[in-house]
């Protein structure tokens, strides 16, 4: 047998295996089941009570300890009032108590809207806003941003501070009067409360009963492909397929131990590699946040053997000077999303990673793959003889209209072999074609494709461009619409655009993203018009304190006017076209280099950023 078709086998195996691993873990998930995803986290600390759960900042706990704190979070909702079908907002910075808060709230039905503790200004309030929380959870790092947009809030909103409460209101544990408007101060000592709440489980036939899977467990925000960020509805039956499918996906064991440096606000960070990690007995080896040049010192001392990325993490890494911990490690596996080819290979022989599982999946959607034999550069695989165990198909897609293409009977087309088309996953009522949707119903309307292939039936549109080859591999290709990823972050244009327009001077602002050689996704650059009043300095600080720093334009660009479409919507296909390239624009360039100020942009500067001379 030749040395390729063994080869061939291998990954055939390979792949095989990983797939029945994963739905082996997922088979049972089901809407109507009443075993939600605090049972599942129960039944692992029932099982591994004494093993380590959570390692963070020189502080561990067991799992039979995590559980205590959950315990603790759940009686204080109850003794609040707080009731089946409420929710809590949840806007702090990676701790250890971040899980327990969500795992409790969950135990007595209340759902944890899991905000974004970058995020600021009008976004920070429009997120709390859709959420519907009445009561919000935070620490003493997110509760100066909280306190800036309670004037814009829309309904009373108690804080509680975990560490201390800022201010004598909060020392003495009463309400404050209210700000501006609706908005109550309700300022909380949260340790306080914690001290007088039991400890022990709530008793699940009263406190869960009614509630099956098809319950909301979680709200994770999303930017989606236009607009200000969505609040997806996670079910526990949707947080099951992601935490007991990578707890398959992985093979992790009661041994294992993973480094996550990714926010828990996300899907990736906080349900996938928790669920690797918790529902196998293993140790989350937790970080407040990432930092490429303590990453091998961290997995070296932390004896970590698998770790969860995104595709930007890895190439942060790959740029880092050697280091002798990136070779005596005990990692066995990495996985995560994003990776791209070039990054995936250097990453495999210069840090002798074993293995990398790279998987795709949208927060809200039902299309997820994995791409379980390591193919460097493939999201993921549907091999022919499984399609019809898949619910995930490329339509033809019209990249000027950004539409999928219809044929003569108004249907989709479907895309050929090596053809770019969208992804798409068939709606349906078992657990994984599943679509939640957001909180928002006509956001939700607006994901769904309807006469697809037959009359009345309904898809999710993931937004994303891809390509498959004849082996069934699936490539990533870009992102429709005015959405682009900078820092492993989507970006909204128009939530840029609205908070430079409020910028002194600014007449108008036409946001987009912009490719830099040698970095992962695009970034941010904006074309303003701007009159006499325009100071670049002010603009700066607008900047900082209306949007997440991966938010904030890269580059700018001055123009007299910006050209408009037929249907007055901003023409960026030429500017996207020309970048940030001083030699094909004869108008004031800016740049902002990592923890700078606008500086004029040259050509000198333009060919050692090109070059990777100059961080973004």
């Amino acid at each position: 047998m030749s040395a390729s078709i063994m080869v061939k086998l291998s990954r055939e195996l390979r792949f095989l295996s990983g797939l029945a691993r994963t739905l082996g873990r997922v088979r049972s998930v089901s809407a109507e089941s009443e075993q939600l995803i605090c049972d599942d986290l129960e039944a692992a600390v029932d099982r591994w009570p004494q093993n380590t759960a959570f390692e963070f900042e020189g502080k561990s706990v067991t799992y039979a300890q995590l559980d205590a704190m959950a315990n603790r979070f759940a009686h204080w909702a109850t003794s609040r009032g707080i009731k089946r079908g409420d929710t809590v907002a949840l806007f702090m910075p990676n701790r250890i108590e971040y899980l327990a808060v969500w795992f409790g709230l969950s135990k007595v039905g209340v759902a944890s809207a899991l905000i974004n503790n970058q995020i600021a200004g009008p976004a920070l309030a429009h997120c709390l806003n859709i959420s519907g929380a009445a009561h919000l959870i935070c620490d003493m790092e997110t509760a100066s941003a909280f306190e800036a947009v309670r004037a814009d809030l829309t309904r009373n909103m108690t804080e509680w501070v975990l560490g201390g409460a800022p201010g004598a209101g909060a020392a003495a544990g009463r309400d404050l009067p209210p700000a501006r408007g609706t908005a109550s101060r309700g300022d909380r000592d949260f340790d306080r409360a914690l001290k007088g709440c039991s400890t022990l489980r709530p008793t699940r036939a009263t406190a869960r009963f009614g509630l099956t899977a098809k319950d909301t467990a979680l709200y994770i925000f999303t930017s989606g492909t236009t607009g200000l960020p969505k609040a997806a509805k996670i079910t526990h039956m949707r947080a099951q397929l992601y935490m007991r499918g990578f707890a398959g996906a992985t093979g992790a064991k009661a041994t294992d131990r993973i480094y996550v440096p990714l926010p828990l606000y996300h899907a990736t960070g906080g349900l996938c590699a928790l669920g690797a990690a918790l529902l196998n007995g293993g140790a989350v080896i937790l970080k407040r946040r990432f930092s490429a040049t303590q990453f091998w010192e961290d997995i070296s001392t932390s004896r970590a053997t698998m770790f969860v990325y995104i595709g930007e993490l890895c190439r942060y890494l790959v740029n880092q000077p050697p280091r002798m911990e990136e070779k005596t490690h005990t990692l066995r596996l990495a996985f995560g999303n994003g990776l791209r080819q070039e990054v995936w290979e250097r990453m495999l022989t210069r840090f002798d990673i074993p293995h990398i599982l790279e998987f795709y999946g949208a927060t809200e959607g039902n299309v997820s793959m994995f791409n379980y034999d390591g193919k460097p550069g493939a999201i993921g695989r549907i091999p022919s003889y499984l399609r019809r165990q898949f619910n995930v198909k490329l339509v033809q897609f019209d990249i000027e209209t950004e539409t999928p293409v219809r044929n003569a009977q108004g249907f989709c087309v479907e895309a050929r072999a090596g053809q770019v088309g969208e992804a798409i996953g068939a709606i349906g009522a078992d657990a994984r074609s599943n679509f939640s949707g957001y909180a928002d119903k006509q956001a939700t309307e607006k994901k769904v494709l309807r006469n697809v292939f037959a009359r009345d039936d309904a898809w999710f549109r993931t937004g994303d461009l891809m390509r498959q080859d004849q082996e069934g591999y699936f490539y990533f290709v870009d992102r429709i619409g005015d959405t682009f990823r900078w820092k492993g972050e989507n970006v909204s244009t128009g939530e840029v655009a609205a908070a430079l327009a409020a910028a002194p001077g600014v007449v108008e602002a036409n946001v987009y993203g912009v490719a830099v050689p040698g970095t992962d996704g695009r970034a941010g650059m904006a074309t303003l018009v701007v009159n006499d009043a325009f100071d670049i300095t002010s603009l700066q600080a607008v900047c900082e304190s209306h949007l997440p720093a991966y938010a904030r334009p890269v580059f700018l660009r001055l123009q007299r006017e910006i050209e408009i479409t037929g249907t007055f919507k901003y023409r960026k296909v030429d500017l996207v076209a020309e970048g940030f390239d001083p030699g094909r624009i004869n108008e004031p360039l800016f740049v902002s280099e990592a923890g700078g100020r606008y500086q004029p942009l040259d050509e000198a500067q333009f060919r050692k950023i090109c070059d990777g001379d100059i961080r973004l």
